[in-house]
């Protein structure tokens, strides 16, 4: 699923600012695809770019209109679909982060047809994939992974992405979930695949590349919270990480919505994960810990993640508040000697070709 950018964030009347998160998410990771939001009179979520009625916002140069909020219900008012129509008939496209299907609207279908538009169910993967093969595969992976769910996977890997793109690493941010896939503007809705076909989506969409290439995978779930450890370890599997780094939030007792299962400590985490991990690509590791510490004080946050750096011997920080330059550290090195020997071999092959061509030109004094 990819679409284009610019884009206008469609918050219709959303109840309030957490029921705009998608679209929030998207504002703050890429504002320069973001040109404007259109709003309903009641609307109570604000994303902080300027308001626009869907004829600016086709005048502006949009593409894709992004329904990246929750709706009443979770359907599409008959409101929503009125404007909706118009944006395609001005040519732009949407894309839809709801659990309705826009694509079994029969007014977007029809005006979408009529004017040659597209409408993406994000949600709902739009093509069939092949089961996972676990073949070694060119180029490098990072797999975000946590001990539970919503523990800042996203986050950490966009960070990741960034950080490493403003040392000069070829990397690319691979979207698991809707909210990724409206930021990096294409990607697979992992857990709305069939379960079989997984791994295979996961290989799909971080296929053989340059030695020296990244790929920041977002993660989905945990392998400890059993409503989706199927998940996890598809991801796992598929991504053939080189490298992954624990997402963990402090100070949680539980799984999330589970009082009955106490969350696991990093260090048996990080073992697991690399267990698993281990079957499509033995020589993964881990290169830290991502602390989401927003419930303690700055201070708090510090000395939290210091014993847990100390616990599990590697790197532990707050990728908001310290950054993960620390995450990057570990992997620059086996960057740099990729680099490197991509390098050695380009001059390898220039210096082979002028033996060569000595040699031809001498008659028979190089036999």
């Amino acid at each position: 699923m990819e679409f284009q950018y610019p884009y206008l964030l469609f918050l219709g009347d959303a109840r309030d600012q957490l029921a705009a998160k998608t679209a929030n998410g998207v504002r703050v990771w890429r504002p320069d695809w973001c040109l404007g939001q259109f709003r309903f009179d009641d609307c109570k979520a604000d994303c902080g770019v300027p308001d626009m009625t869907i004829e600016e916002a086709a005048a502006a140069g949009v593409k894709t209109v992004i329904l990246g909020v929750v709706s009443r219900g979770g359907v599409i008012p008959p409101n929503w679909i009125d404007q909706l129509v118009k944006a395609l008939e001005l040519g732009m496209d949407i894309a839809s982060g709801l659990h309705t299907r826009i694509t079994q609207i029969p007014e977007l279908v029809a005006a979408a047809s009529k004017h040659n538009r597209s409408l993406h169910d994000v949600r709902h993967p739009s093509r069939e994939f092949d089961v996972g093969n676990g073949i070694n595969r060119s180029g490098k992976r990072l797999l975000t992974v946590g001990t539970d769910v919503s523990v800042g996977k996203m986050f950490t890997a966009l960070a990741i992405e960034k950080e490493m793109k403003k040392r000069g690493f070829d990397a690319d941010f691979r979207a698991t979930g809707q909210t990724g896939i409206f930021i990096a503007g294409s990607g697979v809705s992992i857990d709305a695949v069939v379960a079989d076909f997984i791994s295979g989506a996961v290989e799909w969409l971080c296929p053989e590349n340059a030695e020296d290439h990244w790929d920041i995978v977002e993660g989905q779930g945990s392998l400890f919270n059993v409503s989706y450890a199927g998940v996890t370890l598809g991801l796992i599997h598929g991504s053939q990480p080189d490298a992954i780094v624990v997402c963990h939030e402090a100070g949680r007792p539980h799984m999330r919505s589970m009082t009955h299962f106490p969350v696991i400590d990093l260090h048996s985490c990080i073992e697991f994960n690399l267990q698993a991990a281990r079957l499509t690509n033995p020589n993964v590791r881990c290169v830290g810990a991502a602390i989401n510490t927003s419930h303690l004080s700055k201070e708090e946050g510090k000395i939290f993640c210091e014993k847990i750096s100390q616990e599990i011997g590697l790197p532990a920080v707050d990728p908001l508040r310290d950054g993960v330059a620390a995450l990057v550290d570990p992997v620059s090195y086996t960057h740099l000697r990729a680099h490197e020997t991509l390098r050695y071999r380009g001059w390898r092959g220039v210096l082979g070709k002028k033996r060569g061509g000595g040699g031809g030109g001498g008659g028979g004094g190089g036999g």
